[in-house]
């Protein structure tokens, strides 16, 4: 059985992987959905593209990205010049894995002249064979953006699809992957808390299984959100209670940003088996033997960072 660090070595660990960015000339970036205690080492903690931005934006010669796969091949997409470092190699992501671009090339000849959105949770391939990248934030404003008479292919998330279009009003054709953390939060929980928490606020990701349940309520205590937005929003609300629908790995984040707080999650078991192989100790481990590095074929990071161009333009 694996123990857990205590308090001091913690502490210890901590103090060793600052040291070893600072001698190592790096930047420390952690996703939302990581262990608290990786959070709290990082320089940067967000949301995947906008810690790529930080990446893209830092002085420093190396990058240790403490996500998942696809977001330091983002990293290393955008920041090419740079060293980027995941600190394990299982980090990968059920979302990104359910479609590859093999599976989209072939999607595309079955509709010819469709523009292709692909949510940055996706493989640096897929990104190459896509017309626009989109972020759970921005891709209401992405798909407002396509000439209405364009058909859509949208990937990989059908809930995020699905919520978009009942948001855009537009048709879309879309790809039926989902991530097993927010397709495991169902309709029914959302229900449950609606009942039991009449006091609370309800922030839904919109990647949720519940997401479009979550739309029927029509009231102001719901929140379709993306993560950096659940934390704006909870910041400046003057309500005191929040049921949190997304990967528990944010309530750390909305504690420390918005003290004096309740943030609850709608289901205690939301939580991603891959961002949390992440630790301290890998984190340490990889500042010290510089591993393991993520790169990307320049020809097929210049495919792919079109797509993501295209979107930072709209947005």
């Amino acid at each position: 059985m694996t123990v857990a660090p205590s308090t001091t070595e913690f502490t210890e660990l901590h103090e060793e992987v600052r040291a070893l960015a600072e001698e190592k000339d790096a930047v420390i970036l952690a996703h939302n959905y990581q262990r608290p205690e990786v959070q709290d080492v990082a320089d940067y903690v967000g949301d995947s593209l906008g810690l790529s931005r930080q990446a893209a934006a830092a002085e420093a010669s190396t990058i240790v990205f403490a996500g998942v796969h696809f977001m330091a091949e983002t990293a290393a997409i955008l920041s090419p010049e740079k060293t980027i470092l995941l600190p394990d190699l299982g980090a990968g992501c059920s979302l990104a894995a359910s479609i590859d671009a093999e599976q989209l090339r072939a999607w595309k000849a079955e509709h010819p002249g469709a523009v292709v959105v692909s949510y940055v949770n996706t493989t640096a391939e897929v990104k190459a064979e896509s017309d626009y990248c989109c972020t759970s934030g921005n891709a209401k404003s992405v798909i407002e953006a396509i000439p209405p008479e364009t058909e859509i292919l949208f990937l990989p998330d059908m809930y995020l699809g699905l919520w978009l279009e009942k948001v855009t009003g537009r048709k879309l054709e879309i790809w039926l992957g989902e991530c097993h953390v927010h397709a495991g939060i169902r309709p029914e929980d959302i229900e449950r808390w609606q009942a039991e928490a009449p006091d609370a606020e309800l922030l839904v990701h919109p990647e949720c299984g519940c997401a479009s349940q979550a739309m029927a309520f029509g009231n102001e205590r719901t929140q379709i959100l993306s993560t950096e937005k659940m934390i704006d929003y909870a910041k400046r609300s003057p309500k005191k209670r929040f049921l949190i629908a997304t990967e528990t790995g944010i309530i750390h984040r909305l504690q420390k940003e918005a003290p004096g707080k309740t943030f609850e999650p709608v289901r205690e078991d939301a939580e991603c088996r891959f961002m949390k192989v992440t630790t301290l100790e890998k984190v340490r481990n990889s500042l010290r033997d510089n591993v393991h590095r993520v790169t990307v074929a320049p020809d097929l990071a210049d495919r792919a960072r079109l797509a993501i161009e295209r979107m930072v333009a709209i947005t």
